[in-house]
């Protein structure tokens, strides 16, 4: 393990959004194991937050597409510059550049606060805004459908 000292846990802001905040909790505490792992753990870590911040921004672009809201492409964009720097990372991990990936971890940890508190949060205000169910992640959509956290993806709205 190197001996660069991880940053302290920040607290991810809960944005009051079961469906955001469970999803957030869990890539602020994949990204802390991250911080601990081992060189042979590493890039196993450094992987499977890859493979969550797919799936997580994928997610938030859906729910950006279905409710129609107008700041989704700095939003998505934000994303897509995230994920080719992490796709980078893993390169570069490969190549046996531990240190740079640790410290891509560190930068990705302070980056991911920030973005929850300022990107997300006016996502989620816009959510509420336009009748979303924080209970069960009911994103409404013009054109009848929404998000279904349950079954994931954007489905046919179901009559209630």
């Amino acid at each position: 393990m190197s001996s660069q000292q991880p940053p302290q846990t920040q607290t991810v802001l809960s944005l009051g959004l079961p469906f955001m905040d469970d999803n957030h909790q869990e890539f602020d505490d994949m990204l802390s194991q991250a911080l601990l792992a081992s060189d042979t753990e590493l890039l196993a870590e450094w992987q499977a937050l890859i493979n969550h911040a797919t799936l997580h921004f994928g997610m938030e672009d859906e729910w950006m597409a279905a409710s129609h809201y107008a700041s989704a492409k700095n939003h998505q964009t934000q994303h897509l510059v995230v994920l080719q720097v992490m796709l980078e990372g893993l390169q570069r991990g490969q190549q046996g550049e531990f240190d740079a990936v640790r410290q891509m971890v560190c930068e990705l940890k302070n980056w991911f606060g920030h973005h929850t508190q300022s990107l997300d949060a006016a996502l989620a205000l816009h959510l509420r805004s336009v009748g979303t169910r924080p209970e069960d992640g009911f994103v409404p959509s013009p054109n009848n459908r929404h998000w279904d956290r349950r079954g994931g993806g954007i489905v046919e709205r179901q009559p209630r």
